[in-house]
Order: structure tokens, then C-alpha cells, then sequence
């Protein structure tokens, strides 16, 4: 999967020769597919997956990213690839492939990794994200808010057109999305879809509610 992000897309170069075949491409297609769904399935065993599933009931669409990293010693960038699924009656669309990812500049030290779950509640929200580059923070009249097993409190069944439920404590516990950006992968979307971890995804997420 591709990054958008000159710092990691630095170091994955490196790490894979920048390298890209078709079959590594399906391959990574799986993997993410995968990880959305074990995802999903985290979702419901977290602390305040109540009020997320309240959330869900009447979103718009979800936007799943399983590895969002934030690394870096005096640049630090954050990114990750995910899918996004609408609502489509009782069920959810065939997943999408987007990527997301910020820089800012700090003293960041080490490495940590979060999963994430975008649940998009109003339809401003969801073209935005459809329409393109969507920079979170940056579109007139959209509010993201954070909900996480200690923020659970602090956020209500409306508190944004986007709400995000992270898995992250510690330093990703206040972490803030302003700045980031949504952009589809054309790439990967025009690739073959792996039917079966597609299927077992959006059957995964319909059991949400």
C-alpha cells in the first residue's frame, strides 16, 4: 500500500527497494482487508464500544484504519492505509482503499502504532472524503471529535460529523487529527477485490448493529 507522506514514504521505499509488483499489490489489498476486519472485532471488545455502536447505528459510512504509525526522532510523520465502507440499507458497500496521513515537526521520540475507526455521521463529511484530498480541519463546518475508552465521557451521540474511536493510550490518548488528509488510492482501487475478505469485512461490521 501506498503512502501519501514524504517521511514514511521515505523509509518504506528504503525498507522495500521501492520495489511494487501486481501480486505484492492483491497481497497488500488482503492484508489490510484483514486487518480492518480484526479491527472491527477490537472495536467491539473496547471499554467504549457503547456509545460507538450507537454511533454506528446511524452512520453515514466508517472509515477503518488498522495501523496508523507515528514515528520519527526530530521529524515525525504519522500515515496509515485503510477502507472505507458506506451504508448502503442494512448493510455496507464493497470497501475502498484510502490513505491518510499527517507531518508535523517535534522532539517525537520512538515509534507507536493505533488503530482507528472514522465514523462519519453526516453527508458534508462523506463527499468530502469521496470528493478527494479531504484535509480534516480544513473544510468549513466539519467537526471531528475523539472517543476512546477514556474519553468516552467527554463525547456525545452527535459530537461531530466525524467521530473517531482510536485504541490508543498514552501519547496517542490527546491525539488530534487537524491537519490530516483523506485521499483515495487509485492504485489500489482499480485492482482486484479480494471477495472473500471483502465479504467477511462488511459481515463483520453489520454485526456491529
Amino acid at each position: 500500500m501506498k503512502t501519501y507522506f514524504p517521511g514514511l514514504a521515505v523509509a518504506l521505499a528504503l525498507a522495500a527497494g521501492a520495489a511494487s509488483f501486481p501480486a505484492e499489490a492483491a497481497s497488500d489489498r488482503v492484508e489490510l482487508l484483514r486487518d480492518a476486519d480484526t479491527t472491527v472485532t477490537n472495536l467491539k471488545h473496547d471499554p467504549s464500544f457503547e456509545q460507538a455502536r450507537a454511533m454506528i447505528k446511524d452512520a453515514k459510512a466508517v472509515y477503518i484504519v488498522p495501523k496508523l504509525v507515528k514515528g520519527g526522532f526530530i521529524f515525525g510523520a504519522e500515515g496509515g492505509d485503510g477502507v472505507l465502507l458506506v451504508r448502503n440499507g442494512h448493510g455496507w458497500s464493497a470497501p475502498k482503499f484510502y490513505g491518510m496521513g499527517s507531518a508535523s515537526f517535534g522532539l517525537q521520540v520512538g515509534l507507536e502504532q493505533a488503530q482507528l475507526v472514522f465514523i462519519i455521521n453526516s453527508d458534508a463529511a462523506l463527499k468530502g472524503i469521496e470528493s478527494g484530498n479531504f484535509k480534516i480541519g480544513g473544510n468549513a463546518g466539519i467537526t471531528v471529535a475523539t472517543l476512546s475508552g477514556g474519553a468516552e465521557g467527554d463525547t456525545t451521540l452527535h459530537g461531530g460529523d466525524i467521530v473517531v474511536w482510536t485504541s490508543a493510550s498514552g501519547a496517542y490518548g490527546g491525539l488530534t487529527f487537524n491537519g490530516s488528509v483523506i485521499k483515495a488510492d487509485d492504485d489500489e482501487n482499480a485492482g482486484k477485490l479480494p471477495a472473500g475478505d471483502a465479504a467477511a469485512l462488511r459481515h463483520n461490521l453489520s454485526t456491529v448493529w
